[in-house]
């Protein structure tokens, strides 16, 4: 199959039909290059803010509100257009308001119209302090039919142990949005160690560029990227294809998950299968004194 991950400019909306011919001009460009599972970034739906003038989309807590009530609007346009491709999509993350305060929420939709949905585990600085955006759902594990794939959110990729939770999926998806070059490298970095620990690919997708209408997002740096582990069958650098840093578009990548099975059960090393080695080892350690 073929990974296809956004990375993904926000525009000023003047009109639902400009979205809707945008996020259908996006999908139908992956599935003309033969995309089987489309990735877009974390809180790229905050562009639906716009909707609702620059007086909302600028105010944090307005825009939370205003995006979570198009997102069932999104979430059909999102069926419509996995049915008409038969594309897997994982659509934008958005603010998803609950009983008490919004969750980041992102939704996998499959070609039959069905929707998993996954939140945001642990909430960076600025949406725990400022933004009041908290933790959702458990992670969960999709089993579609082209392979189990688990989400990890942004922030979430960087934590080893939520990585351990989606031990069983062949891919991970890493939707993210980070306003620095050095916030694109942790997201990059941790998406690429999720790849080695679990023996499975995973798919980093990016907001680029600039949203000044929004105190939330301002400026983006990022990248499409899909990684693998550094073994048999896979690059040696575990880089499977990545974009240019900044340049909106599609990066796109060939996924034979067959290697993903046979590098988990004869690779080289072996960190999936051998992460119970790290029991009893991985309390505090020791101190020595050496002077």
């Amino acid at each position: 199959m073929k990974i296809a991950t956004a990375a993904y400019p926000l525009d000023v909306l003047t009109s639902w039909a400009q979205y809707e011919d945008k996020i259908s001009h996006w999908v139908v460009e992956a599935a003309g290059q033969g995309a089987d599972l489309l990735v877009f970034p974390e809180y790229a739906a905050m562009e639906l803010a716009t909707l609702a003038g620059p007086e909302v989309a600028g105010d944090l807590e307005a825009s939370l509100f205003a995006v979570s009530d198009r997102l069932p609007e999104a979430d059909a346009l999102h069926v419509k257009l996995a049915r008409a491709h038969g594309v897997h999509i994982v659509a934008a993350s958005a603010p998803a308001a609950t009983d008490t305060r919004p969750v980041n929420r992102a939704r996998l939709i499959t070609p039959t119209g069905q929707i998993g949905v996954q939140d945001k585990q642990i909430m960076t600085r600025f949406e725990g302090e400022v933004w009041d955006v908290i933790p959702g759902n458990k992670l969960q594990v999709f089993d579609t039919v082209l392979g189990k794939i688990g989400i990890l959110i942004c922030y979430d990729s960087e934590f080893p142990l939520l990585g351990r939770a989606l031990t069983e999926c062949d891919i991970i998806c890493v939707p993210s949005v980070t306003e620095t070059l050095a916030g694109y490298w942790r997201v990059r970095i941790g998406a690429m160690a999720r790849a080695l620990e679990n023996q499975c690919i995973t798919a980093m997708s990016s907001v680029v560029g600039e949203a000044d209408w929004s105190e939330a997002l301002g400026t983006s740096f990022g990248a499409g990227g899909i990684f693998a582990p550094p073994d048999t069958g896979f690059p040696p650098t575990g880089v499977m294809a990545e974009g240019a840093l900044n340049a909106p578009g599609w990066t796109c990548a060939e996924v034979d998950l067959a290697r993903v099975a046979h590098v988990r059960r004869d690779g080289v090393v072996l960190n999936r299968s051998h992460w119970q080695g790290q029991s009893g080892r991985d309390g505090a350690a020791i101190p020595v004194r050496l002077r």
